[in-house]
């Protein structure tokens, strides 16, 4: 985990106010780096790997660390093929219920486990097929017309929020497979007593990300998050234990960063709504910090993924 005297808003904002914001950016990448070249390594040594699965709950960073661990499996001679296992859900209309009525997209249930399985095992024989997308407007699996077949040495890389649960790879022999739990877990302190919660760094990701892709206020974003909490402790905290290795992807620079994409929004939450609340404790939190230019922020970084600008295809 990140050192715990770097964790404190004073040393992030004195960066910032100093004009030394290029280097805490730098200092939380290189953070990000070090942990990968460890699991690239480790991948490396094992020789038999054949599928990495990346699993975390939601807003880690998941879709943007695969990129980057293929790009350390590419220095080391590898080939590696990155895939969402979100492209393998079931179409709307067969997405599993919960005791309430509403659509359960949580459940590992709501991926097509079958046609995922039959996929694996056609990739890994060397077999081609055809590769979905899913369109999650339409709540729809499409086939718009790609193929994809594995080389011999060829290693896939596959994310999602349940790429851990056995289920989903019950037919890839162990020694197969290397498993990376991803997720923010170096927090951040207010005083060196007081702490931020990592789940405050997530929601705020997918708020940005929500506002910027698929047009969700904060008040939608806040009125799913118990459901995407309770998601969370039911199908991925029970196999964080079948990891190999663990990624934290916190960023020191997270919160002055993100404090500009939905500072102003977050203040349109109406008083009289059950988000009030929530929101104005997130916007007490970026309170804190002082505000980080997007200009400082590499294309690669993992925070890319939820403010906009990333150099991978991460949605």
């Amino acid at each position: 985990m990140i050192e715990e005297p770097k964790r404190r808003v004073a040393y992030i904002n004195e960066m910032i106010e100093s004009g030394h914001a290029a280097e805490l950016v730098a200092e939380g990448e290189k953070y990000h780096a070090d942990q990968l070249r460890a699991i690239a390594d480790d991948i490396c040594k094992r020789g038999s790997v054949r599928v990495v699965l990346i699993a975390g709950p939601s807003s880690s960073g998941k879709t943007s660390t695969s990129h980057r661990l293929c790009l350390e499996l590419l220095e080391r001679g590898i080939r590696p093929v990155a895939l969402s296992l979100d492209n393998w859900y079931l179409n709307g209309e067969m997405t599993p219920l919960k005791a309430d009525g509403t659509k359960d997209y949580e459940s590992v249930y709501a991926i097509d486990l079958q046609q995922l399985e039959d996929d694996l095992k056609a990739l890994i024989a060397g077999q081609e097929i055809a590769l979905p997308t899913f369109n999650f407007a339409a709540e729809k699996r499409e086939y718009p017309g790609e193929t994809l077949s594995l080389e011999q040495e060829a290693v896939l890389v596959m994310e999602g929020i349940h790429a851990l649960n056995p289920i989903l790879t019950r037919h890839i022999d162990d020694t197969q497979k290397y498993k990376i739990y991803a997720a923010p877990m170096s927090p951040v302190s207010l005083d060196g007593e007081k702490w931020i919660p990592t789940y405050v760094h997530r929601l705020l990701r997918r708020m940005s990300r929500d506002l910027r892709t698929r047009g969700k206020s904060p008040l939608d974003t806040i009125g799913s998050w118990d459901s995407v909490r309770e998601g969370e402790e039911k199908w991925i905290e029970p196999f964080r234990g079948e990891a190999e290795a663990e990624f934290d992807t916190s960023m020191l620079y997270e919160l002055p960063a993100i404090r500009y994409t939905v500072e102003t929004a977050l203040q349109t939450v109406p008083a009289s709504s059950e988000a009030y609340k929530i929101a104005e404790q997130l916007l007490y939190y970026l309170s804190f910090f002082e505000g980080l230019e997007a200009r400082y922020i590499p294309r690669t970084s993992i925070l890319r993924e939820f403010i906009g600008g990333s150099q991978f295809n991460v949605g």
